[in-house]
Parts: C-alpha cells; sequence; structure tokens
C-alpha cells in the first residue's frame, strides 16, 4: 500500500495493485470538518485520482473514531466578511463537485456523525456504506442556510422529493437503522466494519473492466432524470464507446476460455 498527502487533511492510499484508492479525510482535531484548505486539497486529490487510469474506484473514509465529516468549519465562517464567503463558495464547491464528477465507482464509508456538508461528500458517491454508529443529516437550515454542497438535489435522487423536504425542512439527525430504512445509505454493518466493507466492494468492483466501469458511471450519471428514450440513446453512446475497445474484446475471449480476464484498460 502506497500513500501520498494533498496537504495537510487528505491522504491517499491505493490498495493492492493501485486500482482501489482511498480517500481518508485526516483532520481529526475538528472531526473532519471542511475548512478553505481542506476543501481545496479534496478537490486536489479527486482531480488526481480523476486522471489516473489506474484508479478503478474511488473509497471516501475517515480517520477520525466517531465522525466522517461534521460538515463546514462554522469557527472559520463565523471569521470571514461577506467578502470572505463569496470568494471562498467556489473553494467550498470544488470540493464536492470533485467527489460527485469523479469518473469512476465511489463509495462512501461512513462511521459516526456525517452532517452537513458531510453527509453532502457521501451522497456525491455512488454507493454509501454504514456502519451501526453512524447519524446523518443535513441541518443547515437551523443555522440560518441551506444545503450547499450538493444536498437538495442529490437527496432528493436518492430518496424522493417529499422525504428529501421532510429531512431537510426539520434539519433532523437520522441514526444508522432508519437511515437504511430510509434508503440514506445502502448498505448497513457492524460497528467498525465500514471502511473494510466499503474497501472489499471496491475491490470487488474494481476486479471489473476500467473502460466498462467509466463508461457505465456516465450513462447512470448522465442518464438520469431524462426521459427513457432520452436516457436510452444516452446509454447507447456509452455503448458505443466501449463495444470496439479493448477491454471489451479480453473480457468476450476470458469468458471464452474460462479465465480471469486481463484488462487492457483502453
Amino acid at each position: 500500500m502506497s500513500e501520498e498527502r494533498f496537504g495537510e487533511f487528505v491522504l491517499v492510499r491505493r490498495h493492492g495493485p493501485g486500482h482501489v484508492a482511498e480517500l481518508a479525510l485526516d483532520r481529526p482535531k475538528a472531526m473532519n470538518a471542511v475548512s478553505t484548505e481542506m476543501a481545496r486539497s479534496v478537490a486536489a486529490a479527486c482531480t488526481a485520482l480523476g486522471a489516473d487510469r489506474d484508479v478503478r474506484v474511488v473509497v471516501l473514509t475517515s480517520t477520525h473514531e466517531r465522525a466522517f465529516c461534521v460538515g463546514a468549519d462554522l469557527k472559520e465562517r463565523n471569521s470571514f466578511s461577506d467578502a470572505d464567503l463569496v470568494r471562498q463558495r467556489p473553494v467550498a464547491r470544488g470540493a464536492y463537485t470533485g467527489v460527485l464528477e469523479l469518473p469512476v465507482p465511489a463509495i462512501a464509508a461512513v462511521h459516526g456523525f456525517a452532517l452537513g456538508g458531510g453527509f453532502e461528500l457521501a451522497l456525491s458517491c455512488d454507493l454509501i456504506v454504514a456502519d451501526r454508529t453512524a447519524v446523518v443529516g443535513l441541518p443547515e437550515v437551523s443555522v440560518g442556510v441551506i444545503p450547499g454542497g450538493g444536498g437538495t438535489q442529490l437527496l432528493p435522487r436518492r430518496v424522493g422529493a417529499a422525504r428529501a423536504a421532510e429531512l431537510i425542512f426539520t434539519a433532523r439527525r437520522v441514526e444508522a437503522v432508519e437511515a437504511r430504512e430510509l434508503g440514506l445509505v445502502d448498505r448497513l454493518v457492524d460497528e467498525g466494519r465500514d471502511r473494510e466493507e466499503a474497501l472489499a466492494l471496491g475491490s470487488r468492483i474494481a476486479a471489473n473492466s476500467p473502460v466498462g466501469l467509466r463508461a457505465a458511471k456516465r450513462a447512470l450519471r448522465l442518464g438520469h432524470g431524462l426521459d427513457l428514450r432520452a436516457g436510452l440513446e444516452v446509454e447507447d453512446a456509452a455503448w458505443r464507446s466501449v463495444a470496439f475497445s479493448g477491454d471489451r474484446a479480453e473480457g468476450v475471449e476470458a469468458f471464452n476460455e474460462k479465465r480471469r480476464p486481463q484488462w487492457p484498460g483502453e
């Protein structure tokens, strides 16, 4: 396993042959509250991982024992002038869009508090694995703002408009079992196993064609919300991008020869 730091608060670990990249939020003294510096580091890490053709899956984790991420750094925000807040906005957005626009499957491993921007980072992933200590929510209206890291758009796409409205308007925190029942998280695992299970899921996904994975994610993301006819055109374009690839040829050959494929990744 290799490690690389992006600033002070983000650690990237490459597992196995490097196909699974772990992006670890590492600001334990602040329960991973997203400061300006941390937002820049998350964005930079996502840019690097997205450009790395060896990476097939990204797993977003936390080094803090009791929290995934408690959201925006409100202590820092309290010191901002209006002009500071305007200048900081695109930096903050860059962290959330960085995760959201990863071209490979992304999995969040959540334990403890995942609130506000912390939950939005998880929502920006394709899948969320949570352990039984997880507490999630978007409490922004309770401090006079709204979810600004994608929450008002990502949550209804996950759980429907009315349920998202109830959760956002009440600002309530949701514990792990209910979160799984409501579809706020996808897998519920035993306490302390969220990272292990998310990495295992990542390894299973990473065994598949890197060309296929990127194209499948592109079709899923671009097609969501379109009418069926338009969505099928998105799917067809994604299919055409892989149909004549080296991965497709290797996948068919390996299937017929009853062996594991050796993906060329092109």
